[in-house]
């Protein structure tokens, strides 16, 4: 449409010079692993806090034997490396003094004002001592004792507030409105020939001149905003868009379903990141509801500066008048089939915590946000600290990103960065399909005659031994076959692809188990597995003895569907060992196969 200039040179941050690779070096491994827990980022050592790497691999995609860290490439070399001091020490001053500046901004008392300055100080000394911090995780700390000692919980609260409220009074101008929908003719040098062309092509007026709102300070710093001319606005909207991924992004926006014959509605996770700023990014996400998307909000969890917050959302009267009907998501924990009813759900704008109190950190979101940016088409990131988590480091990510920031010569610039090409994505539509094909194989069965048997057995609940669990269900599968005529037994091993993990499992299998057409629900015995080690001539392993399907935590699931499914399918018959011996698993640790406690056992 002519809005943008491309700026492709800027579109991918440089590689590290040197990807670390542990069991190289004996020094550097200890160095990495202290680089972790020092800074509370080591999921053995902090595992109620640390996601699971299973979880973080709903977000970064890694290769083999290589682990994520929630900074640059830059910072995490200069770390690792230990040679570029003062490059960490800037960082690491800047932090100091923004505290310091916290401290003189809120407390007047000259003695609590000089304690709290000298307890930082120290704190700082201690944290920076060995130059192992990473300076998002020096900051938290600091900010934490500030917060603890001084007892305001927000120390921005008030200023927060005010910026909320200039950006409300500024967008509700009529001179705004107004300038908002000024056509200006050179936009029809070339007529669209069609109806849904030119309501394309409003959309994009409109939809850029927003985005041009974003990134315009002014609107939230500054109470003389609330009386800029229509002049004004128009000036602002004048704005060009650099980045790679201004135009991508746009169209993704803007097409309609007529298009591409396709649903082009899309899923977004919008990371809110500044106050002020966060009353204009929910002018364009009612703007995307209209056109069919729909939009998951991200807020901070708690107090950071003037980031928005989860409490500023539900509490602040200019962003609660925006989020009226909005679905506030509080549970820090939800479950994949919870989270897909939700989306499902008539609430097209869904708003969540991340989980933390510093700038993106994906080790440390929670649940919901892991399974939330799993799920969604892509992700908006917002301003120069979240872009710097996504753009400035090597990794990749599952879904692909943008991030909509001030650009240079006054421009608003957006970026993008690709998911990574090797990325498997299970929608929740396509495991729906999968499940529909196996179901529909299930009734044709049942048409010749054939009785169906659906067997659940132990896949993932004995870690590390995956490839085993799954061979010796298929030999004995296929020795039941062998024995018993006209039958129809599904084998879930036989259906398990690359890149499937518990949550992708067990919401295609309850579809399939929920259609009642299963007549046998058989669980796997110890006797089963004996038998099937006697097949391929091996004595029962250790770790296999003694177990049964009891020791799933997926067929503890199973057995408690399996028993609402026999209350509407009194017919159905269920084999294997006894329903009150499915008791001892209690539930997977996010991404896992096996039981939470499993894993921590195993890391004693």
């Amino acid at each position: 449409m002519g809005f943008f200039q491309n700026d492709l040179s800027k579109s991918a941050a440089p590689g590290p010079k040197n990807v670390y690779t542990e069991r190289k070096n004996p020094e550097k491994d200890a160095w990495h692993i202290a680089f972790f827990i020092e800074n509370h980022l080591d999921y053995n050592s902090y595992p109620d806090q640390v996601a699971t790497p299973e979880q973080v691999r709903f977000m970064v995609y890694t290769e083999e034997d290589e682990r994520y860290y929630p900074c640059s490439d830059k910072m995490f070399e200069s770390i690792m490396n230990r040679n570029n001091q003062d490059f960490v020490n800037e960082k690491y001053n800047a932090v100091l003094e923004r505290i310091l500046n916290v401290v003189d901004e809120q407390i007047e008392d000259e003695n609590e004002n000089n304690f709290l300055k000298s307890l930082i100080k120290i704190k700082f000394m201690h944290e920076t001592r060995d130059t192992i911090m990473l300076p998002s995780r020096l900051e938290k700390r600091l900010l934490r004792i500030f917060i603890n000692h001084s007892n305001i919980s927000d120390p921005y609260l008030c200023e927060k507030a005010f910026r909320n409220y200039s950006a409300k009074n500024s967008i509700k101008s009529e001179s705004y409105k107004k300038a908002l929908n000024i056509i200006d003719p050179s936009y029809f040098k070339d007529i669209p020939d069609t109806i849904s062309n030119i309501r394309k092509l409003a959309d994009y007026l409109e939809l850029k001149r927003l985005f041009t709102l974003s990134v315009e300070n002014s609107l939230w710093t500054s109470a003389k905003s609330a009386g800029y001319s229509e002049e004004d606005f128009l000036k602002i909207f004048e704005r060009k868009f650099t980045g790679n991924g201004a135009e991508l992004l746009f169209d993704l926006l803007c097409k309609s379903n007529n298009d591409s014959g396709q649903d082009s509605r899309k899923k977004i996770l919008w990371l809110i990141d500044e106050a002020g700023e966060a009353v204009v990014d929910l002018t364009i996400v009612q703007y995307l509801v209209k056109l069919g998307h729909k939009i998951i909000l991200v807020f901070k969890e708690g107090p950071l500066f003037t980031k928005a917050t989860f409490y500023d959302a539900i509490g602040d009267e200019a962003l609660a008048e925006d989020l009226k009907g909005a679905y506030f998501i509080k549970d820090r924990h939800l479950g994949k089939n919870e989270l897909i009813r939700i989306i499902r759900s008539d609430k097209d704008i869904m708003a969540i915590s991340d989980g933390i109190s510093e700038n993106v950190n994906l080790l440390l979101t929670s649940t919901t946000f892991a399974r939330f940016f799993k799920e969604v088409d892509f992700i908006i990131s917002r301003g120069f600290d979240q872009k710097r988590r996504f753009f400035d480091t090597h990794f990749q990510f599952t879904q692909d990103i943008f991030n909509i920031s001030a650009g240079e010569n006054d421009s608003v610039n957006i970026s993008y960065k690709p998911k990574h090409p090797l990325v498997i994505k299970f929608s929740y539509e396509s495991l729906e399909k999968k499940a529909k094909t196996i179901i529909n194989q299930m009734s044709e069965s049942k048409k010749k005659g054939m009785t169906v048997i659906f067997y659940s057995g132990i896949i993932g609940s004995i870690p590390g031994k995956i490839k085993m669990a799954k061979k010796i269900m298929s030999v004995f599968i296929q020795h039941l076959r062998e024995r018993f005529a006209m039958t129809f037994i599904i084998n879930p091993s036989e259906y398990y692809e690359t890149g499937m993990d518990a949550d992708d499992l067990m919401y295609m299998w309850e579809i399939v188990q929920r259609s009642g057409l299963i007549d046998i629900w058989r669980f796997q015995s110890y006797d089963d597995i004996v038998e099937a080690f006697q097949i391929i001539g091996r004595k029962v392993p250790p770790e296999w003895v003694g177990k049964d399907a009891t020791f799933s935590t997926g067929c503890t699931k199973e057995m408690k569907i399996a028993t609402e499914v026999l209350e509407k399918h009194p017919e159905m018959q269920i084999s294997g060992p006894s329903k009150e011996k499915f008791m001892r698993r209690n539930e997977y640790g996010v991404g896992k196969m096996y039981d939470q406690r499993l894993g921590d056992i195993c890391n004693l």
